[in-house]
Order: C-alpha cells, then sequence, then structure tokens
C-alpha cells in the first residue's frame, strides 16, 4: 500500500512512521504501534478492552500458522468495512487502535 495512502488513514490521529518487517509494515504514530500492513490490507492493533469491538462490527482477527501448524491469533484486525468510506468512522478506529498501543507499552 502506497504510504500516502497510509498516512490519510491516520491523519486523525496524527503522522505516522512506517517501517519495514516481516513481509509487511508496522505503523506508529509517535512511537507506539497502531497498525500492520500485510499483503496489502490494514490491519489495527487491538486489546482484551477493544477486540470485543472489533468483532461486533464484523471485523476478522489476524490469525497465520505457526511452526507447529496450528493457528496463531495476533492482535490486529481488519478495519470495519463501513470505515472505509466514513472518516469520521475511521478516526474512531484509528483511536480505538492507538489507545491500545499506548496500553500494550505499560
Amino acid at each position: 500500500m502506497d504510504p500516502a495512502a497510509i498516512d490519510e488513514i491516520f491523519q486523525s490521529v496524527g503522522p505516522v512512521t512506517i517501517k519495514r518487517m516481516f513481509g509487511g509494515k508496522s505503523i506508529y504514530v509517535r512511537g507506539t504501534i497502531i497498525a500492520i500492513e500485510y499483503k496489502d490490507e490494514i490491519l489495527l492493533k487491538a486489546d482484551g478492552e477493544t477486540a470485543p469491538r472489533f468483532a461486533e462490527a464484523g471485523s476478522r482477527q489476524w490469525t497465520f500458522e505457526n511452526k507447529y501448524g496450528k493457528a496463531a491469533a495476533m492482535p490486529y484486525w481488519s478495519i470495519p468495512e463501513d470505515a472505509y468510506d466514513d472518516p469520521d468512522e475511521m478516526a474512531k478506529w484509528a483511536l480505538l487502535a492507538l489507545e491500545a498501543g499506548l496500553r500494550a507499552r505499560k
């Protein structure tokens, strides 16, 4: 995904820093990871407090197959469909991702 498109998604929470990681990119705001980009999809950071909201919105949690052949769930969720066409809705989800990232740093 183009860095300008990533900047646009997260404009409501501040400028982003993008770093390469594991075949994708990690996305940071003020030094806090809030999302990853993997295979041209943005996945937002969530935690025990926010993951239920992502699930209720129809998002799916990112999983991958670990070295033992088992699915491993990661704390990243797809962006809810409604947010792509509504900047206010996107801002809400971006803020939730930032808050989850900040809690993870403690």
